[in-house]
């Protein structure tokens, strides 16, 4: 008697995990799926252009390098607003390339990021996982949340192009544009810099550094940052131009070469200043990174390139161009050493860190 009681207990606790995971899957996969692409999207220059979620559009595929393309087709930095009354809330998409790197999650690379307005800030929900097995993922981002209307954010994907995107909501939830200006509809800050600007290695897309202070700061961003491929190129400077900006945020130094920095430095400032005479531009160093403790030729390359991107900022001075402002490499990570994944791309400890040293002097130049 005693054992069959177990038994029937056993089978009682096994049946109530095999419903609560149906259930899961009823939640996940009963959801009213929309379009994505009819709510706000922030982080794009040009709205209505195809791709739908690229920052290079289709229409300027032939005046770039085949690399900026195809990185340009990385969703980093664009993110969807919307409110919705829904207590469920899904997200479905396509990855462009199912792309994977040994040192960044899958949740960076391809995932996506649910952000609330909670009492006035955006707080984290829930990060959307991409599947492992398949291009296309459909997840449940949260569920059985207090009934009422909210505010969302959904960051995408750092590392990989987002398709056919869908929100999914309750049946009978209403959802719709964003009723709260937040970001505000001030100027924007945008910025160009390497693989580290585009998000590299990130856990998850609202981790990277221009999202932070986005969300921080409360101001729009658009993120121009090209992994192995910020080479100063003019024609990024005039997509950047096409918005008006409050500041411009330079960070190329990781990927270019001293004797880039030196020629293009200039052609590159005048394209920005020549559509916004009086917005500030701040230069980045490059970072004291870890590895560079045991290496004479990586500490000789960074001092080469710091002092090419401080001569040019001089150069800058001597001409004239005003409100240009320059951060030292050596204050973005701590001396501890423990703020990268393979001594030269930040954790999210390193952006935390880097975000700190560069967000106090955009706060000072913001117009």
């Amino acid at each position: 008697m005693y054992l069959t009681k177990h038994i029937l207990f056993a089978l009682f606790c096994a049946v109530l995990c095999i419903a609560q995971d149906a259930n899961a899957r009823v939640n996940k996969d009963s959801l009213r799926y929309v379009d994505a692409s009819q709510f706000e999207i922030r982080g794009k220059v040009y709205r209505d252009a195809k791709p739908m979620y690229s920052r290079i559009p289709e229409f300027l595929k032939d005046s770039v390098r085949e690399p900026l393309w195809k990185l340009g087709q990385n969703s980093a930095g664009i993110a969807i607003r919307f409110r919705t009354n829904s207590r469920s809330i899904g997200a479905e998409w396509k990855s462009q390339f199912k792309n994977a790197m040994p040192h960044m999650t899958p949740t960076g690379i391809r995932g996506l990021d649910l952000y609330c307005m909670h009492n006035g800030e955006w707080r984290f929900v829930r990060s959307g996982q991409p599947s492992l097995e398949n291009d296309s993922t459909r997840t449940l981002l949260i569920e059985n949340k207090t009934e009422g209307y909210r505010e969302y954010m959904l960051y995408l994907s750092l590392y990989d192009g987002v398709e056919n995107l869908k929100i999914g909501i309750d049946s009978m939830a209403e959802i719709g544009m964003p009723q709260i200006d937040s970001p505000r509809k001030e100027k924007p800050i945008v910025f160009y810099g390497s693989s580290i600007m585009q998000g590299g290695c990130a856990t998850r897309p609202g981790m990277a550094s221009s999202n932070i202070i986005g969300r921080r700061l409360d101001r729009a961003t658009y993120n121009f940052g090209f992994s192995g491929n910020a080479f100063i190129d003019y024609e990024i400077a005039h997509m950047m131009a096409k918005v008006d900006a409050s500041v411009y945020v330079l960070d190329y130094v990781p990927n270019a070469s001293p004797e880039m920095i030196t020629e293009k430095t200039e052609k590159f400032v005048k394209i920005l200043r020549d559509a916004h005479p009086d917005v500030p531009l701040i230069f980045i160093e490059d970072p004291d990174f870890t590895f560079y403790l045991f290496s004479q030729e990586a500490v000789d390359e960074i001092t080469n390139k710091n002092k090419a991107i401080n001569e040019a900022f001089k150069q800058l001075k001597k001409k004239g161009v005003k409100d240009i402002y320059l951060i030292d490499g050596s204050t973005l990570l701590k001396d501890n050493g423990e703020s990268t994944v393979d001594g030269i791309h930040f954790t999210d400890l390193g952006f935390e860190q880097y975000v700190k040293a560069v967000m106090p002097v955009i706060k000072k130049v913001i117009k």
